[in-house]
């Protein structure tokens, strides 16, 4: 394996014993070294037509198989659930091969990868649509912002928002098919589980919030009603993987994509309730202290209050992602507020995020103009610490991926 896509630096790092994010855990039915995790990222790097990954997404992802366990870039589940441009899929038989080349490439680097299931709902544009059609939400209600699409020249382009089709309730079972059926499709592509997305203001989150869910019939109104179809999707997709191997991500107070709940404290109370009877793998949080955290200020009081109230209410394995570094990431678990600690952009530019830690080396820093789109700049480019110092890195395990 080539040096830009192995991230095992030659020289010992210190002791790390006492460190809260180097003490090993169980997550399901596995067991992870560390708690550092690879958070979803999008990066809008499928080969098109066809959303499907690619060699290139193997590669990525196997420089950052150090992570305690990976989770995927946010995954279509089906035509109707895509919002950006070439963005993948886990609905058709060639993007079913192309994870399975990403999660040889995992798996042979002995690292761990689980998928994240995506319907964006309403933030979509009849552009990325089957046919054109409009985007479908729990409500007619038109979100703030643009769609990022492909334009007819196949340049990336954003259009404003359309008001969405509020879906009838007889559709449902067929909106929760999609999700059984890509969570088959992920078990056969070797994926070690499955992460639901119910954040950061895509279907499953329209539903859970109030602005947004408008219904008068079982989906709408009370905080039980806007979480049904959440839940329901989430007994579906344990029906293939077993609740031991299923996440669920979360983000209470956030108003991203132009969502937000008029009593999120009584909504996501009722929900993490559900949950701990339900006892998923893990409950993944974005953390609504994300933003005082990485200017190091004091979290505002409802955020904590939120956290406070999660961290009673659910009894399994809380991960937490948003605003956290070296430094801060120890605190929190040490205080005890979480299990695991997400980091994102900490990934994206230092593939070997956890070996920097234990050295307490610096971080690469990432170039924004090369998130979105494009092919190997900024995306496997960034350079391990082994890269950095000049030293040659050891050879793969197993390099049958390829």
């Amino acid at each position: 394996m080539s040096a830009s896509t192995q991230a095992t630096p030659a020289r010992e790092a210190p002791p790390t014993a006492s460190e809260p994010l180097f003490q090993p855990i169980m997550l399901g039915p596995y067991s992870l070294p560390h708690r550092i995790v690879m958070a979803p990222l999008t990066r809008s790097r499928a080969r098109q037509p066809g959303n499907v990954p690619t060699p290139l997404m193997a590669a990525y992802y196997v420089q950052r198989a150090s992570a305690a366990v990976i989770i995927s870039e946010a995954t279509q589940v089906s035509m109707q659930g895509q919002g950006y441009a070439w963005t993948p899929g886990i609905h058709s038989r060639e993007q079913i091969e192309g994870w399975r080349l990403v999660t040889a490439a995992v798996h042979a680097a002995r690292g761990r990868i689980f998928l994240q299931m995506w319907h964006v709902g309403r933030i979509s544009h009849p552009a990325l649509q089957p046919d054109r059609m409009l985007p479908v939400a729990p409500s007619a209600i038109r979100p703030s912002g643009q769609a990022f699409i492909e334009n007819d020249m196949g340049e990336g382009e954003l259009v404003p928002f359309v008001t969405p089709r509020a879906l009838q309730t007889e559709e449902m079972p067929y909106l929760v098919n999609q999700y059984l059926r890509a969570a088959t499709n992920a078990l056969e592509a070797g994926f070690d589980g499955v992460e639901v997305h119910g954040a950061n203001g895509y279907l499953i989150d329209q539903f859970i919030c109030s602005r947004t869910n408008q219904r008068t019939d079982q989906y709408g109104g009370s905080a039980a009603n806007r979480a049904r179809l959440l839940m329901e999707v989430m007994t579906a997709v344990s029906e293939i993987w077993g609740r031991e191997r299923v996440g669920l991500r979360l983000s209470p107070l956030g108003t991203f994509n132009d969502v937000s709940d008029d009593d999120p404290e009584t909504t996501f109370g009722h929900i993490v309730e559900r949950l701990d009877a339900f006892d998923p793998a893990y409950l993944h949080v974005i953390n609504p202290a994300a933003a005082a955290l990485e200017k190091g200020a004091a979290p505002d009081p409802a955020a904590m209050r939120m956290l406070e109230m999660i961290r009673m209410k659910f009894r399994g394995k809380l991960m937490l992602t948003g605003g956290f570094d070296h430094n801060s990431a120890n605190e929190w678990l040490a205080q005890g507020k979480a299990d695991l600690i997400g980091f994102g952009r900490g990934f994206l530019s230092t593939p070997d995020l956890p070996e920097r830690f234990r050295q307490h080396a610096a971080l690469n820093t990432p170039d924004p103009s090369t998130f979105y789109g494009g092919g190997a700049k900024g995306y496997t480019d960034y350079p391990t610490l082994a890269q950095t110092r000049g030293e040659s890195p050891k050879p793969c395990v197993d390099e049958s991926w390829r």
